[in-house]
């Protein structure tokens, strides 16, 4: 897990100022990955104390927009953040208990980026969410 010199390392590295709650929030996501908001604000405040929801709120936005984070929403869930970017990774998600985990793309470079029709998009990125029941609950369905 990176450190406190990481963090700072990585907002200087897109141009924010480096703050206590921008370090707290990066730190959190680290920590937690998939977290969702409320998650995230838990953490920060068990670091720094007392912070606003306007301020965490605000902050992921900011890292989101400066590529430090990725916000990612599956169908029917609050929005989640994860420091995993820029390798356009994939999802499992289970239908039961909302766990979630990172997949890598299938095989090759990217696979999913070629599309049947791109309809003339200059395509980055392509979210696939894979869906079924995690080890735990898969076990306790059948149980």
């Amino acid at each position: 897990m990176p450190t406190t010199t990481d963090y700072e390392r990585m907002l200087r590295g897109v141009s924010l100022r480096v703050t206590r709650p921008r370090v707290a929030v990066l730190s959190a996501v680290h920590g937690h990955p998939h977290a969702d908001t409320d998650s995230i604000i838990g953490a920060v405040r068990a670091d720094l104390g007392e912070v606003s929801h306007q301020a965490v709120y605000d902050v992921l936005r900011a890292l989101t927009t400066a590529g430090l984070l990725r916000r990612i929403q599956p169908l029917g869930s609050v929005a989640r953040y994860e420091s995993r970017v820029g390798d356009n990774h994939h999802h499992v998600v289970c239908r039961s208990c909302g766990a979630i985990a990172d997949v890598d793309c299938a095989v090759g470079p990217a696979p999913c980026l070629t599309a049947s029709n791109d309809h003339g998009f200059a395509i980055d990125e392509a979210e696939v969410i894979y869906w079924g029941r995690c080890p735990t609950c898969s076990t306790a369905t059948s149980s």
